[in-house]
C-alpha cells in the first residue's frame, strides 16, 4: 500500500499506476455522468505528457463514448466525437459508477470490460471506499485500486 496526500498525491499515484504502459496508447475513463467527468479531466491532465488518446464512457454505455480533447484555456474536455472503446489499452473505472444514486449495475461494467479484450490494465479510482462498499472489488478485477478520502471545512 502506498499513501499520498491531496490532489497532487492522487495524480501522482495515477501516473505511477501507468508506469508499465507505453506512451501513445488509448485510455478510456468509464464513469457516471456529471459526477465523474471532472475527475477524468484531472487525471487526463496528470498524464498529458504521455501522448495518449482519452475517451469518456458514461455509465458503461458503449455507444455514448466520446473523445476527450485538450481545449486551450479550459483543459481536457469531453467532446461530441465518438471514441471507440474497443481500442482502449487502459480502462479507468471511476467511483461514481458504484454509487447507487449516480452509477450503474456492476453487470454493465463487466459487460463492457468483456467487449474490450485488448485492454492491458484496469485502474479503479474512487473516493470514500465506494468500490469496496458496493462490493465491486470482489466482482471485478482491478489491476490497481486508488481510493481517496476527502475532508472539507467551511470557514
Amino acid at each position: 500500500m502506498v499513501k499520498a496526500e491531496g490532489i497532487s498525491g492522487l495524480t501522482k499515484l495515477f501516473r505511477e499506476a501507468l508506469n508499465g504502459m507505453d506512451d501513445g496508447g488509448n485510455l478510456l475513463f468509464v464513469g457516471s455522468e456529471a459526477v465523474c467527468p471532472p475527475f477524468a479531466q484531472l487525471l487526463a491532465y496528470a498524464v498529458r505528457d504521455r501522448d495518449m488518446r482519452f475517451g469518456f464512457c458514461p455509465k458503461a454505455v458503449w455507444e455514448k463514448s466520446r473523445t476527450m480533447s485538450w481545449v486551450e484555456g479550459a483543459g481536457f474536455q469531453i467532446g461530441k466525437e465518438p471514441f471507440e472503446p474497443g481500442e482502449a489499452d487502459v480502462i479507468v473505472l471511476l467511483g461514481g459508477l458504484a454509487m447507487p444514486k449516480f452509477g450503474c449495475p456492476v453487470e454493465d461494467v463487466k459487460a463492457i470490460l468483456s467487449q474490450i479484450p485488448r485492454h492491458k490494465l484496469v485502474i479503479a479510482v474512487g473516493f470514500m471506499d465506494a468500490f469496496r462498499k458496493a462490493g465491486w472489488n470482489t466482482s471485478l478485477h482491478f489491476d490497481v485500486l486508488i481510493d481517496g478520502y476527502m475532508s472539507a471545512e467551511l470557514l
